[in-house]
């Protein structure tokens, strides 16, 4: 028989459950978790550094790094965000460091300083981890007047409250549809785009600041070319702006990463089969960088364009796009045409590349989807279907881009749970 039970041994599990611990030392608190370790995704997040959380203190801002939970969590963010995330670890011992990008690191820049700390803690205040302990049923106690009976594979467990924090379980989701909440349906977030093309193929670890565009279906169907002079540029399906890596089998990097988060439901309907278009020059248009390109032309008139690279962009992106846009090495400023200048600049201003697939991020596997948002009351982050049953983290349709978002998400979730169990307790 326990006070709280607590489903899944991941960030915001042990949150809780210290959470839960710290303001009532008498609780019986069990964390059950499927696997054969804990604290799994904490160990692997950030390299093994573990990405704890993001330097931005404003929860109106923070709000915006979540593609799904944005509205939800703006009212959690002001009872319990990144300060009190800071404060809660440095407390125990473990100091953290704030990073140029504003990721939030420990100082040993190593994950197992955060699994230690938890550990520590549930060892202090004797809170059982059962690991190896799926559950397999959820229903109501007999034994527990409005409590919950558990079941794992050869045993049951009763307790008051019970708290899912188990991500993105499928078979978790499937038991809480059988018990009346309904699920979002799950589909991936946080994914780099697989692309087979000349122009980045042999290029791979180049980064480079770019403007990435998902162009509508349409745009790529029809049979007349965006090569048009008179094209007029259309509305993209999503755009985003940042650092985009060349790797072996695509692109990756945060400007690829958050399209794939605020577009994990459209990508997924286009079967990850669709076209981007790159602005290796943000800072230009096409027009204005043929413009440019003209000036060059006569200052620099004795010069070839492959040795010029008249832009700041990686010197291999350079000589890349150059030869894609027909441009030969020898051929010097003063002789290139309007039509291979203009060519120049569509390859750098308007890239065009086929995404045929999608390659896992595994630093930070997020899946968007889970407990639908409208059943759950985010002052306590208890379902409001079933009394004294709470969530926290993943398992609801909650997530976010990559820099420490998704585990801001866990601790919030996990702290106003805990308090919400505690307060009910008293």
């Amino acid at each position: 028989m326990y006070d709280v039970i607590i489903a899944g041994g991941g960030a915001a599990g042990f949150y809780a459950a210290i959470q839960i611990a710290e303001n009532n030392p008498k609780q019986k608190i069990a964390i059950f978790e499927r696997g054969k370790t804990v604290l799994g995704k904490v160990k692997i997040s950030g390299g093994g550094r573990c990405n704890v959380t993001h330097a931005e203190f404003n929860p109106q801002e923070l709000i915006n790094n979540y593609p799904r939970g944005k509205k939800e969590l703006l009212g959690p963010f002001h009872t319990h965000s990144t300060g009190d995330i800071m404060q809660f670890f440095e407390e125990r011992g473990v100091p953290l460091k704030i990073e140029e990008d504003g990721r939030i690191f420990p100082v040993s820049n190593s994950s197992q300083s955060i699994i230690d700390c938890f550990l520590n803690a549930t060892e202090k205040y004797s809170i059982e981890v059962l690991r190896n302990n799926p559950i397999k049923l959820i229903e109501q106690s007999s034994e527990i007047n409005e409590g919950w009976q558990v079941a794992t594979k050869n045993k049951f467990y009763h307790c008051q409250k019970l708290l899912i924090a188990t991500g993105s379980s499928p078979k978790m989701w499937d038991l809480l549809q059988k018990m009346g909440h309904s699920i979002i349906p799950p589909v991936p977030s946080l994914f780099t785009f697989n692309i087979k093309d000349e122009r980045i193929k042999g290029i791979q670890g180049l980064s480079t600041k770019a403007e990435v565009r998902v162009l509508p279906k349409k745009k790529y169907d029809a049979k007349i070319s965006i090569q048009l002079k008179s094209a007029v540029r259309q509305e993209s399906l999503l755009e985003s702006e940042g650092p985009l890596l060349i790797t072996h089998w695509g692109l990756s990097g945060p400007a690829i990463l958050k399209l794939s988060a605020w577009g994990a439901a459209v990508l997924n309907e286009l079967n990850y089969n669709f076209r981007i278009e790159v602005n290796w020059l943000p800072e230009y248009s096409t027009m204005s960088l043929e413009r440019l390109f003209m000036e060059i032309k006569e200052v620099e008139a004795k010069k070839t364009i492959l040795k010029t690279k008249a832009v700041d962009i990686p010197r291999r992106l350079w000589n890349s796009l150059v030869k894609a846009s027909g441009i030969t090495p020898e051929l010097r400023w003063a002789d290139v045409s309007k039509e291979s200048i203009r060519s120049l600049s569509r390859q750098l201003t308007r890239c065009t590349l086929k995404v045929e697939g999608k390659s896992t991020f595994k630093e930070e596997f997020v899946t968007a989807g889970g407990v639908d948002l409208k059943e759950i009351n985010f002052k306590t982050f208890e379902s409001k279907k079933l009394k004294n049953i709470y969530f926290a983290g993943e398992v609801i349709n909650i997530d976010a881009i990559t820099g420490g978002f998704n585990f801001q998400n866990a601790w919030t979730g996990a702290y106003i749970a805990a308090q919400a169990i505690v307060n009910t307790q008293q």
